[in-house]
């Protein structure tokens, strides 16, 4: 019987490795905030994340915390920022694409701090994005798999085509940067096709993405999940792509590892944080849909703001203060209303 080849071992950034860092220009902490995790090597994954970026530079304090499922808290990494006697603090989400997470749940635990804390300013950053950094590491991780030792039968990328598994957003502009990015890696990569897919809150889900890709009759299937860590839902790719694999072994199916610890991540939040410090944080506002909707409730003056002025001292750095005060309830507040949108079809 044929197996699926699962790769679950990402690599893990060498310390020793020489990477060059641009100086930061002021010594604030940073709070590196990851999404949370019910499974423990997920939540590890973060906090070596964290662990090695503040191995990097030594100047600064580097506090890794939790949207929520694990601790510590952003709450609580503000905390020990205050506790330490600092009143300037960057924030950084450790998230892939901008969608509800980093516009508005990150955003209403900062807005909570400050009113704790009202002589700390925040300087909210960016989520990871698009980068030449990202699109580098997946062609590499693409290139090693046309090798012998994981290609043995030496499927030619002709034959191959590549699933690109996101992890799903209810948020459409996310959703759409995940296309656009498996649109990138795919073009000129000389695989037959690219499928898109999630592997929740939205749809198409992997297992129509394996349906869509066999219509292509492939003698590979390469899944790339593109997925930071590991956590629960990395692991139910891997399963759903070994079930795939037993249900039609004809078609050889592998399975990329999460991105992990890498050098061009680091490299990426260098970046990110150096953006909190000059005021150059620039978000995509335009198709926010938390922006819709406020603009929908209050016409042109609900305050969204792209003047990036630090002088009003709103924690959302990026320029996108989004009123989370009584004046904008949370449309999305309720979660069967929030993810059972009209998004939401095959």
């Amino acid at each position: 019987m044929t197996t699926a080849q699962i790769l679950t071992h990402p690599g893990v950034f060498d310390a020793d490795h020489s990477l060059k860092l641009t100086p930061l220009p002021e010594q604030r902490p940073l709070l590196l905030i990851g999404h949370g995790s019910r499974d423990a090597q997920g939540r590890q994954n973060v906090l070596d994340f964290a662990a090695a970026y503040q191995a990097l530079d030594a100047s600064r304090p580097v506090i890794p915390c939790f949207l929520e499922l694990t601790e510590p808290s952003i709450q609580a990494g503000v905390d020990r920022c205050v506790e330490a006697g600092y009143t300037d603090i960057s924030a950084l989400p450790v998230l892939l694409f901008a969608a509800r997470h980093n516009k508005f749940d990150v955003t209403n635990e900062l807005d909570r701090a400050r009113q704790r804390h009202p002589q700390v300013t925040f300087h909210y950053g960016r989520h990871f994005g698009i980068t030449p950094e990202i699109l580098d590491l997946w062609r590499d991780r693409l290139t090693q798999l046309d090798s012998p030792a994981y290609n043995p039968r030496q499927i030619q990328r002709q034959d191959t085509v590549l699933l690109f598994v996101g992890r799903g957003a209810s948020d459409p502009d996310a959703n759409g940067d995940v296309y656009k990015l498996a649109r990138m890696v795919w073009e000129g990569s000389g695989y037959d096709t690219v499928e898109t897919c999630f592997v929740g809150i939205t749809h198409p889900r992997l297992e129509e993405g394996f349906r869509r890709a066999r219509l292509y009759q492939p003698k590979r299937i390469i899944v790339l999940p593109y997925f930071l860590f590991t956590g629960v839902l990395m692991k139910k790719i891997q399963d759903i792509a070994a079930q795939q694999q037993v249900a039609h072994p004809e078609t050889e199916v592998v399975c990329l590892p999460e991105m992990g610890l890498h050098q061009q991540l680091l490299g990426v939040m260098r970046r990110r944080e150096i953006e909190t410090q000059t005021g150059s944080v620039a978000m995509n506002c335009e198709m926010c849909k938390f922006r819709l909707a406020a603009f929908d409730a209050h016409g042109s003056s609900h305050g969204h703001d792209h003047s990036d002025d630090p002088a009003h001292g709103h924690p959302h750095g990026h320029g996108h203060p989004h009123d989370h005060g009584s004046e904008m309830p949370d449309p999305y507040a309720e979660p069967a209303q929030y993810h059972d949108r009209i998004w939401q079809v095959p």
